[in-house]
């Protein structure tokens, strides 16, 4: 790529180097790695209603707060810590959303013991990759027909904060889906 001129998605396309690392190195690269399914699920809850880039800025901070994104850890946390992480400056501090990431640490746990891993709970709904490259991020969808039958599913399981644009997202950033555009160098690279 020395000797070609990059082209990114418009959203990673920008000054923040951390929107580009993450637009270049991660968004849309097919990752099952359990402990990263479990920090981008948390990291998508609390996008809610915010910018990424903001929740890219404290991702070592909500790294801290939630265990390492240590799932077994993090499921044994009681609403006493949960009151604490309410004190975090360093992370957005929302009651719903941060039970949310406790109840959905318990709830991978049970997929886990059902399904035998996260990925493979997952895996079920999307056996692989999807690859759309659109053309314009107009054809890039908020949510789909996908997105709207696993969140179903993940609310009947005990997740929580699981709306299909924010299980679509997250399927973007698991690599599960990867809507990198058609004119934009990392397509292939995801």
């Amino acid at each position: 790529m020395n000797d070609q001129i990059i082209s990114r998605c418009p959203w990673g396309d920008v000054k923040d180097k951390a929107m580009q690392e993450y637009h270049d190195h991660e968004w849309g690269k097919l990752n099952l790695d359990e402990k990263y399914l479990y920090e981008m699920l948390v990291l998508e809850l609390f996008q809610s209603g915010l910018s990424w880039s903001t929740i890219l800025h404290k991702r070592e901070n909500f790294r801290k707060a939630f265990k390492d994104f240590n799932v077994e850890k993090v499921a044994q946390m009681t609403d006493y810590d949960a009151g604490m992480l309410m004190q975090d400056k360093g992370i957005i501090r929302n009651h719903l959303k941060i039970n949310a990431a406790i109840k959905n640490a318990r709830a991978i746990l049970a997929a886990k013991e059902e399904h035998g891993s996260f990925a493979k709970y997952l895996q079920n709904f999307i056996p692989s990759q999807i690859m759309h490259h659109p053309e314009t991020v107009d054809d890039v969808p908020a949510s789909n027909d996908l997105s709207k039958k696993i969140s179903k599913q993940m609310k009947k399981d005990g997740f929580f904060f699981v709306g299909p644009v924010i299980v679509y997202s997250y399927l973007q950033a698991i690599g599960l889906i990867n809507d990198h555009l058609e004119r934009c160098n990392f397509k292939y690279r995801a």
